[in-house]
């Protein structure tokens, strides 16, 4: 072998060495609503910087349980902004590295056309059995549902008949399978190419709290290039274009 063939092969064998060390495999906590959106995030992200992800979903109140209770999540993608703070101030969560990756939006929603009317006058008519919405005390988008029928006067009214799901995937089943006629689920869960299946109320967003979803670097994330490099590629251009494309807002 010559001599540059031979510097080649060596140069070859050290890039695949370096592209080894610094392959992460991270491991991240991600709020239900984000599901999809964050599989396509994750399957750019990967193709784009080699470093692989391992998402969990679930309710924003249980990962953070988790968390404190010692779960090795790097990277937390939540449905609120509290919880992120929280975890900050409680040195559970890296300083500096919080921000805003999507903005949420609610949904009154039936896997059946004309049950939901565009104004969500059905709210005010009650004839029907069940609700579903997620928890509000894990789950933001539960929150938000519980304010904004207070808001609009009907809770007490409606409370008999709400449904609590552990969190907004599994409100979105109910509704789907028909255990609920409606209830309150992510516009992500149920947008599809620009367009919603069955029927559906754009919950107006003076009638809650925004859903602001923030995303930080964790504890057990800190120095990892691959959380670091994800924080990165939430906030680029194509991570936003996915983002936009499930109805959420960008900060």
């Amino acid at each position: 072998m010559k001599s540059s063939q031979l510097l080649t092969a060596l140069l070859c064998c050290l890039i695949g060495v370096s592209c080894e060390v610094h392959a992460d495999e991270i491991s991240i906590a991600v709020a239900a609503n984000f599901t999809a959106p964050m599989q396509k995030i994750a399957a750019e992200f990967e193709k784009d910087t080699g470093h692989k992800i391992n998402a969990a979903f679930g309710s924003t109140g249980k990962f953070y349980a988790q968390i404190k209770n010692g779960a090795p999540f790097e990277v937390l993608l939540t449905a609120d902004d509290e919880t992120p703070t929280r975890l900050v101030a409680e040195n559970a969560a890296v300083a500096g590295t919080q921000f805003t990756y999507a903005v949420g939006k609610l949904v009154l929603w039936s896997a059946k056309p004309a049950v939901v009317d565009a104004a969500g006058e059905v709210l005010k008519k009650g004839d029907f059995e069940h609700i579903a919405l997620a928890d509000p005390k894990l789950a933001p988008y539960g929150a938000a549902a519980i304010q904004a029928m207070k808001a609009l006067g009907v809770y007490d009214v409606l409370a008999p008949k709400v449904v609590t799901a552990e969190n907004i995937t599994q409100s979105y089943q109910f509704i789907s399978t028909g255990n609920a006629q409606l209830g309150f689920v992510a516009l992500s869960q149920v947008l599809k190419d620009g367009k919603i299946e069955g029927s559906a109320w754009l919950v107006p967003a003076k009638l809650y709290q925004p859903i602001r979803q923030d995303a930080v670097i964790l504890e057990k994330g800190r120095g990892k290039p691959g959380a670091e490099a994800l924080m990165k590629f939430l906030k680029s251009d194509k991570a936003k274009a996915v983002i936009k494309s499930y109805g959420y807002d960008l900060s």
